[in-house]
């Protein structure tokens, strides 16, 4: 089942719990990023005190007790892509609650997880997240097999980790 609209609303809104994300990609071409990447690719950075609707309602579930997450894997050079993701999100996104962690597979094997960006919800909705090849979204499918290698796949991600502002420090 494809998810669009409300129906992709409805994920986050009907989460008990949590919501949690693995990112895989390098690049993820969105266009109502295309002007801020533009900014941060002259050397504008990301201002700070800087907001969003994703930062509020970040917030709001933190402090509804829920808790939001991702993992991103990356290897190193960053491309110009993810340091823009990182200046201009990622720094803000962790100030509001959002735990998010980075695994560099620039100098490791992939520790068995698996080349497909997914959410997932209360451990137990999932949704596969679709690019084509340069990063665009092509659509976001309702997973309904059995989402335990998910759950795997996340307590894996997690452990392998380390925070985003830690990976920044060093």
């Amino acid at each position: 089942m494809l998810l669009a609209g409300k129906e992709w609303d409805d994920c986050f809104d009907s989460m008990e719990r949590s919501a949690w994300r693995l990112e895989t990609l390098p690049v993820y071409t969105m266009p109502q990023e295309a002007e801020r990447l533009e900014r941060f690719l002259s050397g504008e950075p990301s201002p700070d005190g800087c907001t969003s609707a994703w930062m509020d309602e970040v917030r709001r579930w933190v402090g509804e007790g829920k808790s939001v997450g991702r993992v991103h894997l990356v290897t190193r050079p960053l491309s110009d892509y993810l340091r823009f993701e990182f200046e201009y999100y990622y720094r803000h996104h962790v100030q509001v609650g959002e735990d998010i962690r980075i695994l560099d597979l620039t100098d490791r094997e992939n520790p068995g997880l698996p080349d497909q960006d997914f959410w997932m919800f209360d451990d137990a909705t999932v949704v596969l997240m679709r690019y084509r090849p340069d990063g665009t979204p092509v659509g976001r499918e309702l997973y309904e097999g059995n989402p335990e290698p998910y759950r795997r796949w996340k307590r894996l991600a997690v452990t392998e980790s380390v925070p985003f502002l830690e990976y920044m420090s060093g």
